[in-house]
């Protein structure tokens, strides 16, 4: 039931956004007939007079405009606010970012249905003996934390780097870091943060990779190091849940809700408490294997079925 329209001109600039969405969707939205336009991302047009439903994630680019380029910077403050506004309803991924929508752009939050992500089926945990193949594989037989996530500044990768190098140099531990992601936008001073690491020789770079392998390298890891300053959801945290892994996270925005009792708790700016996170949960088996249990149950309640549900119900409110 799915037909696929590829619609030009690829929109990879707040130029060509403005083309895309303004000229080319209307165009089609008219040529299809199309009951209702729904955009997971955020964006929409301004030209149609189609329902449509906006997905918003987060509005992290208010709260940090120096982590985007000016140019994006400047199309995402002046459009978004538009955008919700011109949506007949909207979806987002959290409750925190249900009440930011709400607080910033003054929509009702009966206008606002909040969607959890789902996770991968293919998340699960592994045996004991491949958990040893992996570590043997990527970080010569030694235990490791992991972190998964696009390298960009909100990440909090300098808070990691810092932490880790505070945890290694208070320890002492042959314990590595294993680094899932490509560089999104890797600034200089992620750059310099690294450089400055005394150890970071212990840091392991493993670029993208399938979600197959992706579980095992979760499934293998000490703990999931999550420490971001501003998500929307943070679906790698419900990742390392259903695979069966300890979570460090975040005490901002989303993360606690969405870990609920199930992470260890952290704040991401204060890097010794990070660093102190790592030592303890590396250390204390009883508290990781508590933290798994809960993730396990925590992880029972998302799933993309449910998600689609919410979507379905939003779409037949604007239809009706």
């Amino acid at each position: 039931n799915v037909t696929p329209v590829v619609v030009g001109p690829q929109a990879r600039h707040p130029f060509l956004y403005f083309l895309w969405f303004e000229l080319s969707i209307p165009r089609i939205l008219r040529k299809y007939k199309a009951d209702v336009f729904l955009s997971p991302d955020g964006y929409l047009s301004l030209k149609t007079n189609v329902p449509s439903i906006s997905v918003i994630h987060d509005l992290n680019f208010e709260y940090y405009p120096k982590d985007m380029s000016f140019i994006d910077l400047l199309y995402y403050k002046k459009m978004f606010p538009l955008f919700a506004k011109k949506a007949k309803r909207i979806i987002t991924v959290s409750e925190y970012s249900k009440s930011d929508i709400n607080k910033l752009y003054g929509i009702s939050n009966s206008k606002i249905d909040v969607a959890y992500n789902g996770i991968n089926e293919v998340y699960s945990p592994i045996s004991s003996k491949e958990k040893e193949v992996v570590r043997t594989e990527i970080s010569n037989g030694n235990k490791y934390f992991v972190f998964v996530g696009a390298l960009n500044p909100r990440k909090n990768l300098v808070g990691l780097f810092t932490a880790f190098d505070i945890y290694k140099q208070n320890t002492k531990s042959k314990t590595k870091l294993v680094i899932v992601g490509n560089k999104m936008r890797w600034t200089k001073t992620i750059q310099e943060t690294y450089e400055q690491m005394k150890l970071k020789a212990e840091v392991v770079f493993l670029g993208h990779l399938s979600p197959e392998r992706l579980n095992q390298v979760v499934a293998s890891s000490i703990a999931m190091v999550y420490v971001s300053y501003f998500e929307g959801f943070g679906i790698p945290i419900i990742e390392a849940f259903k695979a069966e892994t300890a979570v460090i996270t975040s005490n901002v925005t989303s993360m606690p809700e969405v870990a609920a009792d199930a992470a260890f708790i952290v704040d991401p700016f204060n890097y010794n408490e990070i660093a102190a996170a790592m030592h303890q949960l590396e250390e204390d088996e009883s508290l990781r294997t508590s933290l798994i249990e809960k993730g396990k149950r925590r992880a029972k309640d998302f799933s993309w079925d449910n998600t689609a549900k919410v979507i379905w119900e939003s779409i037949r409110i604007v239809t009706k």
